[in-house]
């Protein structure tokens, strides 16, 4: 079986391509076992690697083939719940624990970078911005908690006249910039970490469909060509997980999300639009998430949907929310529209944790996968490796399952989605 293209998108047609691997064929052996290709999975092959683990890592498809090589290329600061949020739901110790592995992931993605030369366009910057007038107070308040209880002064309060000179656009209130975040180009992060896992030694597979797995000590992961015997395995598939393993697949809920990218605007409308080429996120709950590219064109995502497939013309789907933010854009020409999907959970927050003493898993970012994946993959590796006190930390935190289990989950999520993208249009 020969690994298929890429499907098309902007970062597919830059991408600092990989030579592709072969897939898995006939029997094989190794400590860990990883299932996924993306951040989690190739963070966990290098961090294990480096330790000393003979590691074979099996892709479905191509390394980077979903989430991690489509996303919008933010490197946030924080979970995707906020501190305070985080405080009323877990407490200030465990909110403060989720700060610090939060702030690590984001820096452990910025090493990476750096100790493995991965070419991937890092830029400085992520601006929140208020959609709605009854955001600004809680934006003035965010920036001085985190300054007075978390020591963090990489948050800055923008008002209103500030971010009309900063962003080309009439739509928000007031904003919050953490210089501290970051974009990037998310699928040659993800190639020049596979890259890093090759040198170190990991055995990499695509097209290589993980199909059964058998429990045991060893376990034994079975494809459609080969199989694996393996003292550790690592599920780390999160959205692509399908029929693989039912007793984590009921905590998320796969959902498909959306971008665009323009043609080449040129340096001075693209520096227009986004003065300082900073990230920019909205507040919505259906948020707007947009950038600029090193050829200036707008990576502009928006909308979602939460069907088995995508809307039939992606371009007109997220073209909408982009006018609403640029108007005057609309002569402008798409020229790569696409989508992919990923996992959120009840809360929120990532799960962690094990099905078995030597399977471990992890999944369900819920949009900041780029820092809390990479962060997961080494976690994963340090309880491996018998260092478990920081995974236990996110392990012991409940993760619901989504009511109506796997099979109703979609009709009651459709119905809240709905409820909360109507909440986005009310004043």
């Amino acid at each position: 079986m020969i690994a298929p293209a890429y499907p098309a998108s902007y970062y597919a047609a830059t991408a600092q391509a990989l030579e592709a691997q072969p897939p898995l064929s006939g029997d094989a052996s190794c400590d860990v076992c990883i299932v996924g290709g993306g951040y989690t999975g190739l963070s966990a092959a290098l961090h294990l690697a480096e330790r000393g683990y003979q590691v074979i890592l099996l892709e479905a498809v191509r390394i980077g083939w979903g989430a991690s090589g489509r996303n919008g290329g933010q490197l946030g600061t924080g979970q995707r719940k906020d501190q305070r949020s985080l405080e009323k739901m877990l407490g200030a110790e465990w909110a403060r624990r989720l700060w610090s592995l939060a702030l690590e992931g984001r820096e452990t993605v910025k090493s990476l970078i750096n100790e493995h030369k991965i070419e991937c366009d890092l830029t400085p910057g992520i601006l929140q911005a208020a959609w709605k007038a009854s955001e600004v107070q809680w934006m003035q308040e965010e920036a001085e908690h985190m300054r007075r209880v978390y020591g963090y002064e990489g948050l800055r309060f923008v008002p209103r006249g500030e971010m009309r000179d900063m962003l080309a656009s009439s739509r928000y209130h007031a904003g919050l910039i953490d210089m501290g975040g970051a974009h990037l180009h998310p699928l040659n992060f993800c190639l020049g970490l596979a890259r890093a896992c090759l040198a170190k030694g990991v055995r990499i597979f695509e097209a290589s469909r993980v199909e059964r797995i058998e429990e045991g000590d060893p376990a034994q992961l079975y494809t459609s060509q080969g199989s694996v015997r393996a003292k550790q395995i690592v599920l780390a598939a999160n959205a692509y997980l399908g029929k693989l393993e039912p007793r984590i697949a009921g905590a998320i809920m796969p959902i498909n999300n959306f971008i665009i990218a323009t043609e080449p605007l040129g340096e001075a409308r693209a520096r227009a639009l986004i003065r300082d080429n900073v990230g920019v996120q909205d507040t919505k709950f259906v948020i707007d998430y947009y950038r600029l590219s090193p050829d200036h064109r707008l990576l502009f995502g928006g909308g979602e949907n939460y069907a088995a497939h995508f809307p039939k013309d992606i371009a007109s789907f997220v073209r909408r929310p982009m006018l609403r933010v640029f108007p005057q854009l609309k002569d402008v020409r798409i020229d790569y529209a696409w989508g992919g999907t990923l996992a959120i959970t009840m809360k929120r927050l990532p799960q962690l944790g094990r099905i078995a003493p030597n399977i471990y898993f992890a999944q369900g970012y819920s949009g900041q996968g780029l820092n809390i994946a990479t962060l997961a993959g080494k976690l994963i590796a340090e309880a491996i490796s018998g260092q478990m006190e920081r995974f236990d930390w996110i392990e012991k935190i409940k993760t619901p399952r989504f009511p109506g289990g796997v099979l109703l989950r979609y009709p009651l999520l459709v119905a809240g989605m709905l409820f909360y993208a109507m909440r986005d249009r009310l004043p």
